[in-house]
């Protein structure tokens, strides 16, 4: 190659990498978000036996922060990995879920469209055994605001409604020696900041300046029937 030829194959690749940089970046991998390690522990304090959570049923912790609840769910069949897209079109693969059966799974409660989540006082988001109202199957993690649905069997992938992307997974680690579970990170859109921007005055209420202080050590673990007065069923 001459010299003038390669001062212009040099130009042009110059300026297609500074064309590709200025493009937004999709289809990028989505990478886990570590947090502080949390043993989940029942309401007496002690540590959650993964065998002894009831199946198909509604429980609450939170998780990464003390003011943002999880769903965490014993399925009775084990949930496979899957490859998931986020809103922003970035990649990842859910692993599924853990413990004896590999049945045991946990997402964020916030939902991804309006951010729903359940309070003490009211929960318009839940996990129904069987169908709601407007249901497609039963099994399905049904948010009565704008009746988005997300099937947890397969990372909490959207089926039905306006959310735009999965609820945010949060990793388990199941400890098989005295079958606890500890929650570690999370995978997914998350929704924080948004949370606790759209929530700020009424976080401030319910759970006042600690909201936003992430959750270390331990965390507790409750029937939603327990944690929330009202469950809507829509």
């Amino acid at each position: 190659m001459d010299r003038r030829n390669f001062i212009g194959s040099c130009t042009a690749g110059a300026a297609c990498i500074s064309a590709a940089a200025a493009m937004p970046a999709f289809g990028a991998d989505a990478r886990p978000r570590t947090y502080a390690r949390a043993v989940l522990v029942d309401e007496r304090g002690d540590r959650l036996k993964a065998s002894g959570l009831q199946p198909l049923t509604n429980y609450v912790f939170h998780y990464p922060y003390v003011a943002t609840p999880v769903f965490l769910l014993d399925l009775q069949r084990p949930a496979l990995p899957q490859s998931l897209t986020t809103q922003a079109r970035d990649t990842y693969a859910w692993p599924g879920g853990v413990g004896r059966r590999r049945s045991l799974v946990a997402f964020s409660a916030i939902c991804a469209h309006q951010l729903v989540y359940p309070t003490p006082q009211v929960s318009f988001i839940s996990f129904r055994r069987t169908r709601a109202t407007r249901g497609l199957q039963d099994g399905l993690i049904h948010c009565c605001a704008e009746h988005s649905q997300y099937d947890p069997a397969r990372g909490a992938q959207v089926l039905s409604g306006p959310a735009t992307q999965p609820l945010c997974a949060v990793l388990l680690e199941h400890d098989p020696k005295d079958d606890s579970l500890t929650a570690y990170g999370t995978l997914g859109g998350e929704l924080f900041d948004d949370f606790f921007r759209k929530y700020e005055m009424k976080l401030s209420l319910d759970v006042g300046a600690k909201a936003r202080n992430p959750v270390a050590d331990r965390t507790t673990v409750q029937l939603l029937d327990t944690f929330c007065r009202n469950p809507i069923q829509c």
